[in-house]
């Protein structure tokens, strides 16, 4: 039972105070996920995703022996009814972790992400190098319908700064969300067997 929006988001603060991640089944309502589902589909099929690269400034590069999967920046696009009712529920989930867990985000950045069929994403952390200002990562997937053979799956090692001890696989179903503290959980996508698509980003602080 869908215990209901303040709850759900205690849940996942709860989640980070505890273990440094959380996962909840279902963050959005069945016709906000299918509406930024849409979004992500017509824009994907429109030609407005560009490969996603690995590094930043002059040394980022396309490396597909590291991900193969493709991004559009939130920013690049308009906004629309479901994106600002995401961004609604992100706002109160900023707020309570300010609240309870004292981190001093201040914004989020996010982008859609598609995975085509053999896509993946190896091991890694989500802070640039030499940079602290990414703290938590959340990843709402929007994936109706999504079998376990369908691969796809993200892997988080559970211990912070480990990469081959005990780990956990999340399920990209749809409007699952995810949520784990940038810094410290090493996390991969498996090879995708079907096309997959989630909304990435990271609430941030001003350092």
């Amino acid at each position: 039972m869908n215990a209901g929006p303040r709850n759900d988001i205690s849940e996942l603060v709860e989640g980070l105070h505890a273990q440094g991640w959380a996962c909840l089944d279902q963050f959005l309502p069945n016709a906000d996920s299918e509406s930024l589902l849409m979004e992500c589909m017509a824009a994907w099929e429109s030609g407005e995703f560009r490969r996603a690269a690995v590094g930043r400034g002059e040394s980022k590069v396309i490396r597909e022996d590291i991900r193969r999967d493709h991004v559009l920046w939130l920013d690049e696009m308009q906004q629309s009814p479901a994106l600002d009712a995401y961004r609604q529920k992100l706002e109160e989930l900023r707020v309570a972790i300010n609240r309870q867990l004292f981190l001093g985000l201040v914004d989020f950045e996010g982008h859609f992400a598609v995975y085509p069929p053999g896509g993946y994403y190896k091991a890694h952390l989500d802070r640039h190098q030499g940079t602290q200002n990414r703290v938590v990562t959340v990843i709402l997937y929007l994936n109706p319908d999504w079998r376990h053979e369908d691969g796809g799956r993200l892997k988080i090692w559970i211990t912070p700064g480990d990469r081959e001890g005990a780990s956990e696989w999340v399920e990209p179903k749809m409007g699952s969300l995810v949520v784990f503290l940038s810094g410290d959980h090493w996390h991969e996508v498996e090879l995708s067997q079907m096309q997959r698509h989630s909304l990435t980003g990271w609430f941030r602080t001003d350092q």
